[in-house]
């Protein structure tokens, strides 16, 4: 098995086919054809159907499949270290939960790199995907949070997919509202406070479960609630519905606007998953490129924590 072919094997999985695979990677459509066998043939598998149609991940392929990005990418990685003249367009990528910090310090992270260089993404996500982003080695880094109430469930379902987390900042409940809401004159919001209002919170899809919430206190009952898929929409339904959400107070005014604000949340001290603790995922023995060592540094920075010695 080499890199060579591991990579053809990523690259015919992203076009979903031969030919255009082909043409991306300068070869012959019959080299590369009979470099995937051969890789078929060492290790005993079939990774792809193949139709008139194109080619489809077989149920070996797409369980092979991770694996390849990854000890791709830790090559790719080392090469953004230690490689000298590598003239390759570089790929990065982040998943997140809804979060406008990991937004800013992608921002702030790309404004040191030459961009015609790279490949950038950031992706803000469904709690699940964040983790199966990492996983399948589509994300360098993912962001998300843990507390009292998910920790054991999503620490299982990350050393399942070889994934560990890294703890940056933990943080107490706050509501997140528009500053002209009703209750926007507080020192702090309880729960009976909120009854009235709606509560948003991220959709997390048909097959999620309290676990995967995105926002704190999920458990809470609450008689009004609207699902959203991102950022915006719920920013919106702050203004034109009093709508709110459970968040942390870490909140970068600079891409969301200053007509928000977030308030202590006062029943916190009777609820102990009140306090989240936001962290990283990355996979296991990870080599980081040098754009996830430098977009850790821009987090550590706006969440005013120690850089790495």
């Amino acid at each position: 098995m080499t890199l060579q072919q591991l990579n053809y094997v990523i690259r015919i999985s992203e076009t979903g086919s031969f030919n255009k695979a082909a043409e991306l990677l300068f070869v012959t459509q019959p080299s590369l054809t009979n470099a995937v066998k051969e890789l078929e043939k060492e290790l005993g598998i079939t990774v792809f159907n193949r139709t008139g149609r194109g080619v489809t991940l077989t149920a070996e392929g797409a369980h092979f499949l991770p694996y390849a990005r990854q000890v791709y990418g830790q090559y790719q990685n080392l090469l953004d270290v230690y490689g000298k003249g590598n003239t390759r367009r570089r790929q990065f990528a982040v998943s997140a939960q809804h979060y406008s910090f990991a937004v800013k310090a992608f921002v702030e992270m790309t404004k040191t790199f030459d961009v015609a260089e790279y490949e950038f993404a950031i992706r803000e996500t469904r709690t699940r995907n964040v983790i199966d982003d990492v996983a399948a080695a589509r994300s360098e880094i993912g962001i998300l949070y843990l507390n009292d109430f998910n920790r054991k469930a999503i620490l299982k379902i990350l050393s399942a997919s070889q994934l560990q987390f890294t703890p940056l900042i933990a943080c107490q409940a706050y509501v997140y509202l528009w500053k002209h809401h009703p209750l926007a004159q507080r020192e702090s919001i309880s729960l009976a406070d909120l009854l009235p209002y709606p509560c948003l919170s991220f959709e997390q899809g048909d097959n999620s479960n309290f676990y995967l919430a995105e926002e704190l206190l999920s458990t809470n009952d609450y008689p009004r609630i609207i699902k959203c898929c991102d950022r915006a929409t719920v920013l919106n339904l702050m203004v034109g519905l009093n709508g709110y959400t459970i968040c942390s107070n870490i909140i970068c005014e600079e891409l969301n606007g200053g007509d928000y604000i977030a308030l202590p949340y006062r029943d916190r001290e009777d609820t102990p998953d009140s306090t989240m603790e936001l962290g990283l995922i990355t996979r296991k023995n990870q080599v980081l490129s040098a754009a996830g060592v430098r977009y850790i540094a821009e987090l550590k920075r706006y969440l005013h924590l120690p850089a790495d010695e």
